[in-house]
This record gives C-alpha cells, structure tokens and sequence, in this order.
C-alpha cells in the first residue's frame, strides 16, 4: 500500500482537472471572473469538507504564478501569521515577487486576536488571503475582516462529480493505475462520501486494499456489495458543533411550525443519529411549543416540559420514543405566535417610549410618606369589585389605550380576549 493517501496523491495537477465548483470557478463565477482577468482579490472559501477548498487554494496559486504560504489556523498563532506576512513582504521588495497567496486552513478556528493580526497586511495588499473554512463565516469570521475578503461558497460534489473525479484519479495515480481495476457499481461508495471527494478516495482505497488483502492480487471488482462489507461509517454528515447542528435545528422547528409530522420526525432522527445533545433538542422543544403553538394550545409548553424531565430520568435509547411522541404533538397542535408578537411589540414600545411612570394607584404604600403621595389611592382590588374592575387602567398615561396582545381569531384565544381587560 501506498504510504501517502490516495485522496492527496489524487489532488489535481491544474484548474482543467478540478471537478465541481462551477457557480465558484465558472465563466461567471466569484473567482472565475477573477481567473479571467488575471486578478484574485482575498477570498473566504466556504464549504463542507471534501469539496476541494485546499486544492483549490494552490491551483489558484499556479494559475495565477503567486508564490503561496500555507498555515494551518489549528497549529499556527499570531508569531506565525506576523512572519508569514513578513516573509512575503521582504520577498516583493527584494526579488520582485508578486504578490503572496497566504492559505489559512480552517481559519474559523482562528481566536479574534489572530484573525485582528491579518488585517492591516490584507487591506494594504500584502498578501492576498484565501480562508478555508467548514463554518458559515459570517459567524466565525470577525467583520472587519470579511469586509475584506469576497466569499465563495463550494457545494457538496454531485454523484456525477463524484464519479468524475474518482476515474479521474485512478487513471493519473502511479499506484492504481497498474492494477486492473473495473468499477461495476459505485452506489454504495457514492451514497457513502455524501458529497465529500475526499472521502470517496479514501473509501475506494479502503475497498481496494481490503480486496487484495483477500484475494491477493489486484484483479479489483468494484461492486456495491463488496464496497459495503469494508465501509464502517456512518452514511450521513452531521457535526452537533457546527453548521449542520444549525440547519438541521432549524429544519426541525420549521416543519413543526409548518404542522408536517413527517418532516419532524425525520429530522429529529438526524438529530439523534448524529449524536445531538438531547438537552439541546428538549430546549428547543420547549421554545417551539411556546413560541409557536402557544395560547393556541397551552398544554404543549406543559408536554414539552414534561419531556424534557423524562428523557433526563430515562436516557437513551428509550428516549428517543419520548422525543418522538412530544415532536409529532407539536407538529400535529394549532398554532398561533400571539405571545412571541406580543413581548416583540412590548419591547418596541419600551425601547420607543422610555422609562414611563407607574400610575399612582398602581403602586404600592410601604411607607406612611408613599400614602402622603398618594401611592396606590384609587386602586380597585378586582376581587372586591370585579365590574368596576374592568374599567380600572393598568398602562402609564402616554400609552393608556395602547393594544398591545393581538388575539388570533381560534376558539381558544377568542375566550382569552373575553376574559382580558382590553379594548376591542
């Protein structure tokens, strides 16, 4: 076996052999534009790992003749960033270099500190900036910085790509390419690197070495069947750290704020099987039924809660049972966001109407001088006089007749206004 890994033995020798990306590098994209006119601007190169941010960093370098530093943000700090940028300034002034591509490899691991040590070298055109990153740099890249760079988003490769780029490296590679290798089916193995290139090489390599390993030679078959008896991994991307951990969230308070059990379901199992922390997804559960069902059926905040304190008494995997009964409730319940609009309009008129004085007859007389004030005189305790209760005003003068909870016209908010001191 070879000792370097097929998937870096594999990497393209030009932007010709560079499969995918074609929304980035294309005629008309962020940086084909750029390739075109023989000018790359400092990029942030957003997506999924496997999808060539790396490759693509050094091809750009060789297209473009720039002499390329290359940093890993996981090992590297502000020392080495600083000589980097040095080293690229002293070798403009003294041998007329062009202008540096500075790589940094998962530079969304970058603190603010080392991110901030980038900038001035950037803004003055001391090194060209590419960021490879897996995380949505809006979140993890500081602004100022990414005010300075343009962002180019890869997508996950197609299975087409997938298949593309795996021929291709098979013919180029010295290793496999004595071998008689006939690919049958290559499903398993597709279905398996779910967009990721790297991993595609890695799982083929894998398959083959473990063939040879039985058979003894390298008369390889590449079928489905004997691809899956070599693959271990999960079939699906899910990092409860990072992006997906946002998406797939999302995905699911939206389908059951959109009533869709099946949709709910789904991705709540993507959430366990990915490993998810069952605090965070009852949190969220209990946000949703709240926000989003709320005074249309009060007991789903009660359902939410309660599942929150079985799955902590049960674990797993029973609990997945637990999730599944209170997300399908949830999803199944009417819906209304009464609440959420009513603190949202509240805190507007806060913002909008200052600190505003509490009547008089609302406070309260802990002191003989407070009653000398007037504290709480005039106040009717509803108990006593419940009609005249309902004339009495609880909101300071400015705001007096403002109406700030919109009831939804359902049998149950509809009996709520009845039952709330407010004007119609």
């Amino acid at each position: 076996m070879n000792s370097i890994p097929f998937a870096e033995r594999a990497r393209p020798l030009s932007l010709e052999d560079y499969i995918g990306q074609e929304s980035v590098i294309g005629p008309t994209g962020v940086v084909g534009r750029q390739i075109k006119a023989g000018h790359l601007s400092s990029l942030i190169l957003w997506g999924p790992p496997g999808t060539g941010k790396t490759t693509l960093a050094h091809l750009l370098a060789q297209e473009l003749e720039r002499p390329i530093i290359e940093l890993s943000a996981i090992e590297s700090n502000v020392k080495e960033v600083r000589a980097a940028i040095e080293q690229s300034s002293k070798s403009q002034q003294l041998f007329s270099q062009k202008q540096s591509i500075l790589f940094i490899d998962e530079i969304h691991r970058f603190s603010k500190s080392q991110q901030d040590s980038l900038l001035k070298a950037v803004e003055k055109g001391t090194v060209t900036l590419i960021g490879a990153t897996t995380e949505n740099p809006s979140y993890e890249v500081i602004p100022a910085l990414l005010s300075r760079c343009q962002i180019a988003q890869l997508k996950t490769l197609s299975d087409q790509e997938l298949t593309q780029l795996l021929e291709n490296a098979i013919s180029r590679d010295d290793y496999f390419k004595n071998w008689d290798i006939e690919l049958q089916e290559l499903d398993v193995l597709i279905h398996h690197s779910q967009g990721d290139g790297r991993k595609l090489l890695n799982l083929f390599e894998n398959t083959c070495e473990g063939l040879k390993g039985e058979s003894g030679n390298t008369s390889i078959r590449i079928n489905n069947e004997n691809s899956r008896s070599f693959i271990q991994t999960k079939s699906f991307r899910f990092d409860k750290k990072g992006n997906q951990h946002y998406d797939i969230v999302s995905a699911l308070i939206k389908s059951i704020r959109g009533s869709d059990a099946d949709a709910s379901v789904y991705w709540l199992a993507r959430m366990l099987e990915g490993g998810e922390d069952l605090k965070f997804i009852c949190r969220r559960l209990i946000i949703s039924a709240s926000e989003d069902i709320g005074l249309a059926n009060p007991n789903a905040l009660l359902i939410a809660e309660a599942t929150a304190r079985s799955v902590e008494q049960v674990g797993m995997p029973e609990s997945r049972i637990i999730l599944s009964q209170c997300v399908i409730y949830l999803a199944c319940s009417p819906k209304s966001n009464t609440a959420y609009k009513a603190i949202n309009k509240a805190h507007q008129l806060v913002n909008q109407t200052g600190d505003l004085e509490v009547p008089l007859h609302l406070r309260n007389p802990r002191t003989a001088y407070d009653k000398q004030l007037d504290y709480g005189k005039g106040y009717i305790y509803p108990h006593d006089f419940e009609d005249e209760a309902l004339s009495q005003k609880y909101l300071p003068e400015e705001i007096i007749d403002t109406q700030i909870v919109d009831f939804k016209a359902s049998p149950s908010e509809e009996k709520l206004k009845k039952q709330s001191n407010q004007k119609s």
